[in-house]
């Protein structure tokens, strides 16, 4: 495998761009994923179906954010281990984490569709569209252990400073549910249920592909089916590092179906509108979200190798250039939101609801650029328990608080209800700074005292 980078030596902002890109183009296909089928639904058929999928995919992406986030325990580790020059130990850890990885697919592809009418009742899915709903997170609920294993393997090169590979494997996936989309929503009248198919079977031939693939690359390090185990140390190690992150990203996830549920209780066009809206936000993000993926793997090498100042410099650097993208989809998301919108549905209720939404969204734009930078400077350092708490307090503190006050401010508006969002990115940005200034006091305080 000639495509692993060493990130503990030469330039920063060259090597992280080049590294970041290809990251970025996998996270703006895997954004297709719930837009291509959101697209092709709502140019097919009616808000009903819209709604399914809004609610669905919302569902879905939290927990695909879960197994994610979850990943992050072995890129961070298998990234330290590549930092301090240990690759011998490079199979033993991803053996066991496809054996973790494994179990936790398999759990999630069986337990999901037991209960996904509860799940939708939960959401307060509209009368009209619950059984569309319920339908739509059945089947893709089912292909869990499909969306754990592509993300698997995602994690696991980037560790490595292969951001090409995960492309590759993303890449598959999104031309086979365009493919599946056209066929079963626009040509068989379908509808959500047509959009749930397409997308599980996206997800497992591109892993089956991907794996062929992969097997003919061949890896920098040994492995091979007998490493395939439980190692209690190891699965310790990756879930002591990945736990608090899934756990952030689920909570997190949760705030946000908690606001999806608010605005469904409000009408089926609001609760197309803002799911529409959430998917412009996807696209709107894939900026900060490449960084903050490819700090974590460039801090974590770098702490591996003891070189922090070159951490430190990393982080300055992706925030610049995070900020002066952040700008511009503000000014976009603000001033032409209903082009956005407009291009995934052709109902005007819809795309009038999910203007307003955005137009919160766009300040936030203005924040993430500093948030999902200093997320990903602290998972790749390990301070990934920090990273759970600061997102629990904006979530849980901040965002749902906001967003029930606002859904109660007469008259109500989306965009005051969206205004919790900025709000809560803007209480975990102050955390932020205030724990990098503890943290680097105490390094130097560590220091001194090592030095007496």
């Amino acid at each position: 495998m000639n495509d692993q980078v060493n990130f503990t030596e030469g330039r920063i902002l060259g090597p992280l761009m080049r590294f970041a890109m290809p990251v970025m183009f996998a996270l703006f296909l895997q954004a297709m994923y719930g837009a291509v089928d959101l697209f092709v639904v709502g140019q097919f058929s009616d808000a009903k179906e819209v709604s399914a999928v809004v609610t669905g995919s919302q569902i879905m992406m939290t927990l695909g954010n879960l197994v994610i986030s979850l990943a992050m325990g072995t890129t961070i580790y298998f990234g330290q281990q590549i930092g301090m020059g240990n690759m011998r130990k490079g199979g033993a850890i991803i053996g066991a984490s496809v054996a973790l990885f494994s179990t936790i697919g398999l759990a999630m592809s069986l337990l999901i569709p037991i209960f996904a009418g509860g799940i939708a009742d939960i959401m307060h899915a509209p009368s009209d569209a619950f059984s569309q709903t319920v339908e739509y997170i059945t089947i893709c609920g089912a292909g869990m252990i499909a969306i754990v294993f592509y993300n698997l393997i995602g994690a696991i090169f980037r560790s490595m400073g292969d951001s090409k590979t995960p492309l590759m494997t993303v890449a598959i996936a999104c031309v086979i549910n365009i493919g599946g989309d056209m066929l079963l929503v626009a040509g068989m009248g379908l509808g959500a249920k047509g959009a749930a198919i397409a997308t599980v079977t996206a997800q497992l031939l591109s892993v089956v592909i991907s794996v062929i693939i992969i097997k003919k690359k061949g890896l920098s390090f040994e492995f091979n089916l007998k490493m395939i185990r439980f190692d209690g140390g190891i699965i310790g190690h990756v879930l002591k590092l990945g736990f608090p992150i899934a756990m952030q990203d689920f909570l997190v996830g949760i705030s946000f179906l908690v606001l999806q549920a608010i605005v469904n209780s409000i009408g089926v066009t609001e609760s197309a509108g803002v799911g529409v809206s959430q998917k412009v936000c996807g696209f709107i993000m894939l900026i900060p979200l490449a960084f903050m993926q490819s700090i974590s793997a460039f801090v974590a090498q770098n702490v591996g190798a003891g070189k922090m100042d070159r951490a430190y410099k990393a982080l300055k650097n992706t925030i610049a250039v995070s900020f002066i993208f952040g700008i511009v989809m503000f000014l976009l998301s603000f001033f032409e939101g209903d082009l956005l919108i407009g291009l995934f549905s052709k109902d005007e209720p819809i795309i009038l609801a999910g203007a307003e939404y955005l137009k919160a969204y766009a300040i936030d734009c203005l924040f993430t650029c500093f948030l999902f930078c200093f997320i990903g400077f602290f998972n790749g350092k390990g301070n990934t328990t920090f990273v759970m708490i600061q997102g629990l307090i904006g979530a849980f503190a901040v965002r749902i608080p906001v967003s029930l006050i606002m859904c109660n401010w007469e008259p109500v508006s989306l965009f005051h209800i969206g205004l919790a969002t900025p709000c809560s990115t803007l209480v975990q940005i102050l955390l932020c700074f205030g724990f990098l200034a503890y943290s680097r006091k105490k390094a130097k305080s560590t220091s001194l005292i090592a030095k007496q």
